[in-house]
């Protein structure tokens, strides 16, 4: 299954992603901040990065601008993650995240949404 950096400042929500994540066989590397995240992303290589919105040192904007700038990982999906962003906030696709998953959302969401951004990331690109 994929390797995915989970950065999520809230420990109760960032332990309850991981378990699922893990159930379901991926690898997850845990992050408590934005900055911790972006270190473990340009360690870990990951298939794909989780990260909330509102965090401490690097929000989740920040991060997913910073993988989006970097040539070695701005491939990489991002799946944003909020429970005060509204419908319609363009900021997430302003800062090049892949989707944004709001609070609260089930493991179904959850799963659901890091299935279908690593299949998208696994398909051959579609001629235009």
């Amino acid at each position: 299954m994929a390797t995915i950096v989970l950065a999520e400042d809230d420990p109760d929500i960032r332990e309850i992603s991981l378990l699922l994540l893990r159930r379901a066989g991926h690898s997850v590397v845990p992050a408590g901040d934005g900055e911790q995240g972006w270190r473990a992303v340009l360690f870990h290589d990951p298939d794909l990065v989780i990260s909330d919105v509102d965090m401490p040192e690097m929000n989740g904007l920040e991060l997913c601008a910073a993988i989006r700038g970097n040539p070695a990982t701005e491939h990489l999906p991002v799946i944003c993650i909020s429970g005060i962003l509204m419908p319609g906030d363009d900021r997430v696709t302003r800062a090049g995240a892949t989707v944004l998953l709001h609070k609260p959302f089930t493991a179904n969401d959850l799963l659901s949404c890091v299935n279908a951004a690593i299949e998208a990331q696994d398909s051959p690109a579609r001629p235009g």
